[in-house]
């Protein structure tokens, strides 16, 4: 599946709620889905710098794709980023930096939170890209 595709099918989801607290208790249901990050890598180094909660994001590049793991303290924030690894993981650097995130907005996500939150979103997504960057251009030297 495309990231796009990803992203569409996450929309339809989303469109099935009436309202925010069923959208609410759906990102913690997906937060319990998280690939969790290894214990070795819950390190300082890994927190997203920015969040009010803790998160952890942690990348790997298998073969020329990238897999994401990630936790947080939280289980809003660790349903969101678990949001954001389905979305990302398992792609290409390059597919990573071309892809936007307008499902965040289609899904009315930002505006539903709190401004830390949706600050600490912006930073995951930085955090996310980040990892693609490098990978990228490791991959370029190869």
């Amino acid at each position: 599946m495309t990231i796009k595709e990803i992203q569409e099918e996450i929309v339809d989801e989303f469109s099935m709620f009436d309202d925010w607290m069923e959208r609410y208790e759906y990102i913690i249901e997906i937060g319990k889905s998280i690939p969790l990050i290894d214990k070795q890598f819950k390190t300082d180094d890994n927190i997203i710098k920015g969040c009010q909660s803790k998160v952890w994001l942690y990348a790997v590049l298998d073969g020329d794709k990238i897999e994401y793991t990630a936790d947080s303290d939280a289980i809003l924030t660790k349903g969101i980023v678990s949001l954001l690894l389905r979305v990302f993981s398992n792609h290409t650097p390059q597919e990573i930096l071309d892809a936007d995130t307008a499902f965040i907005d289609e899904i009315g996500l930002k505006e539903h939170l709190s401004p830390t939150r949706a600050n600490g979103l912006v930073s995951m997504i930085k955090q996310v890209k980040l990892y693609a960057v490098a990978f990228q251009s490791k991959l370029a030297q190869e």
